[in-house]
């Protein structure tokens, strides 16, 4: 899979812009607040749907304008798309693909797959378990448009919910329709779970792998799956959903005091631990860089072994924090893998310059070298 243009109007600081990409190493240097990163924003915009640093669109608009506009074209093994989105301050977001409307944006998940590595995703490590489910959320809906239409029915299963837990408290006769929604929350809930549990295991045996190569054997990352309330070793979406109901039956009166849900996908957590601490209590910034690191190389691994395509690969202002055995490490890793490097510095990549295409970024303007 690989990007083989963007085009960008009104977008963060760019009044226009239009880039061609190499098959190879992109980098994308520049001062500060030049507008490098919002390149990659704008790709991961395209392939998840959102941006990786503003839930809120309007934030993307350039100061003064009412609306963006984003023109993408790649490549898959066996086609050529074109994603394009236009948001204003009107109507919401509009996505088409080859010039089809999309309904939800759900359509979009699977057709563009990018991993973006950024120093935002040291809150996967350094914040509570909200950022670690994005993490995990995001990956999942690429591969699984399923997943993501789960994601969708499940906030609203849980909203409902959620308004008659609080209803109950005012009117007592509105306790026998919680049945129904009990049910809808445990089947819902629990095809999430199955689908989490599956694929933190395989991120966990990757990125073990690739966290060893990385740190010389030095250390070993675990990641484990945490769920809200206790599955056992059950993989099987039946089981959990039981599971599931039963912890609601436990729940219903605290449930109804409070006015909340208590268990389900959205208090889930995963234990990430390096020789067998804590890595947000105990490691060290370069540790929590190097294991969000060996996370980000397992999905790749993972996508490839699920699409038969590399994803692309977006790593904005990420190797002038590492040393040159892991910066090496690294870009060997990724051979073959289409890559988008933002950097202050074009020295970074001297000795690998055969192998990159040079984009200079200055004031909102980007130009190949």
């Amino acid at each position: 899979m690989k990007v083989k243009s963007i085009c960008l109007k009104n977008y963060r600081n760019y009044d226009y812009a239009e880039v061609s990409f190499a098959d190879t190493f992109n980098i994308i240097y520049g001062n500060n607040a030049q507008g490098k990163t919002n390149i990659i924003e704008a790709i991961f915009l395209c392939a998840s749907g959102r941006s990786h640093r503003t839930p809120k669109d309007n934030e993307l608009l350039k100061y003064g304008r009412d609306f963006f506009d984003i023109r993408l074209e790649y490549s898959r093994t066996d086609r050529d798309e074109q994603i394009h989105i236009v948001y204003s301050c009107e109507e919401r977001k509009r996505i088409s693909i080859n010039d089809i409307p999309l309904k939800k944006i759900g359509g979009l998940m699977g057709h563009l797959n990018a991993v973006i590595f950024s120093p935002e995703d040291l809150l996967v490590i350094k914040q509570g378990p909200a950022e670690r489910r994005r993490f995990i959320d995001i990956t999942l809906s690429q591969l699984r448009p399923s997943y993501f239409f789960d994601l969708q029915q499940y906030a609203k299963i849980l909203m409902q919910r959620n308004n008659l837990l609080k209803s109950i408290s005012m009117n007592q006769d509105l306790a026998g329709t919680l049945e129904v929604w009990d049910h809808h929350l445990a089947r819902t809930g629990a095809r999430i779970m199955k689908a989490r549990r599956e694929f933190i295991k395989r991120l966990g045996e990757a990125a073990a792998v690739r966290h060893e190569k990385l740190t010389n054997r030095e250390e070993k990352l675990k990641i484990v799956y945490d769920p809200s309330f206790n599955i056992g070793d059950t993989d099987d979406a039946g089981e959990i959903e039981a599971a599931f109901r039963q912890c609601i039956r436990r729940n219903r009166e605290k449930e109804l005091q409070k006015g909340t849900t208590m268990a389900g996908p959205q208090r889930d957590d995963i234990d990430i631990r390096l020789n067998g601490e804590s890595t947000r209590i105990y490691a060290s910034q370069g540790q929590q860089r190097t294991s969000v690191l060996s996370m980000k190389l397992a999905e790749i691994d993972i996508m490839k072994e699920e699409t038969g395509e590399y994803p692309v690969l977006l790593l904005d202002d990420v190797l002038s924090e590492l040393d040159d055995r892991r910066k090496e490490y690294l870009l060997d890793s990724i051979e073959g893998i289409q890559t988008l490097i933002t950097s202050t510095e074009k020295r970074f990549f001297n000795r690998d310059s055969e192998r990159c295409a040079f984009f200079y970024v200055e004031n909102g303007s980007i130009k190949r070298e």
